[in-house]
């Protein structure tokens, strides 16, 4: 029973996430933190770019949750898992597969297509405002349907 309730700390965590990060890249990172996020929608100069200080905030607050749970393996500890789980997901696909920053793999899959196009939507205006599209895994159905062929 524990080993469920531990995975359900963990998905829990993971989809969560996903909320959290949509609402803090809309309000915070499009709003007061523009000055730092703003180094991601510019070209970018070299593999590092000012708005990874914020990858390396997730990881801290991942880890601190890991280590004050590790003991007794609480229910801190497999948060920081999910918060964890999520930042290896989003650097995978995020950082490969749409900037391609490691050029590591290329996709026909409709839905990623879809999240790909829905990134580069977001990406279109080098400004804070307008933006659309603020999640990673989850976008609008619209970017999601078939393309024409070209």
């Amino acid at each position: 029973m524990e080993v469920l309730f531990n995975a359900a700390v963990v998905i829990t965590t993971f989809v969560l996430m996903e909320a959290v990060s949509w609402a803090m890249h809309k309000y915070l990172f499009h709003g007061p933190l523009w000055f730092i996020h703003k180094t991601h929608h510019q070209k970018r100069h070299g593999w590092l770019e000012l708005n990874d200080i914020f990858s390396v905030l997730f990881a801290a607050i991942a880890f601190l949750l890991m280590y004050s749970g590790h003991e007794r393996l609480s229910y801190k500890f497999w948060i920081g898992v999910g918060i964890s789980l999520y930042g290896i997901s989003y650097f995978i696909f995020h950082d490969w597969f749409i900037h391609n920053r490691i050029r590591a793999f290329k996709s026909k899959n409709r839905y990623l297509s879809g999240v790909r196009r829905a990134h580069k939507i977001h990406h279109k205006s080098v400004e804070r405002f307008p933006s659309e599209e603020f999640g990673l895994w989850i976008v609008s159905g619209k970017y999601l349907k078939k393309q024409p062929s070209k």
